[in-house]
């Protein structure tokens, strides 16, 4: 793995600890600044440390009962968007549709805590921290695919140009 590969992933990596550090990281300290108390202000309004806390425990029911939805719902795209700018701006090369796996990621994250209240399987409910988390997979892979046939077709299937996203982080 060369260094800008390894800068990237460090970049998402600090992104996925706290939104807004792979931006300082990037030298843009404003912006860095802004992700970090716009995603303060999210994760305080949605309760989102406490489902965190419930779900982690087992409770999924009190997760669900101690969410707030109006704002739960902008977390998935505000966290992936963040990423992916952390990605976008950190040293390397680009491939055409690097952000098809973050956007996938965050529409699905977002249908996952939509239906995180009602959705079960057999009674088991999963809550809005662990659908929200099934559904970003499924949305990474979707987007990962989609974005491996597009450079496949356009001819930049090569090693020099391959994606280097969140999928071969997880």
């Amino acid at each position: 793995m060369n260094m800008k590969m390894n800068d990237k992933i460090e970049k998402v990596l600090w992104s996925i600890a706290f939104p807004g550090l792979g931006q300082l990281l990037n030298g843009h300290i404003i912006k860095g600044i802004f992700f970090m108390i716009l995603e303060l202000i999210v994760n305080h309004c949605s309760n989102l440390n406490s489902i965190i806390i419930y779900s982690f425990v087992g409770n999924i029911q009190e997760a669900i009962n101690n969410s707030n939805y109006q704002w739960l719902m902008f977390y998935p795209s505000l966290y992936l968007y963040v990423m992916w700018d952390a990605y976008k701006y950190a040293k390397g090369d680009h491939s055409p549709m690097d952000s098809l796996p973050y956007v996938f990621a965050a529409y699905l994250g977002t249908v996952g805590i939509v239906y995180s209240a009602s959705f079960n399987i057999n009674g088991i409910f999963f809550g809005p921290v662990w659908l929200t988390l099934i559904f970003m997979v499924i949305g990474i892979i979707i987007g990962c695919s989609i974005q491996k046939q597009i450079n496949k077709r356009s001819g930049l299937n090569s090693e020099k140009n391959r994606n280097i996203s969140i999928l071969y982080i997880l």
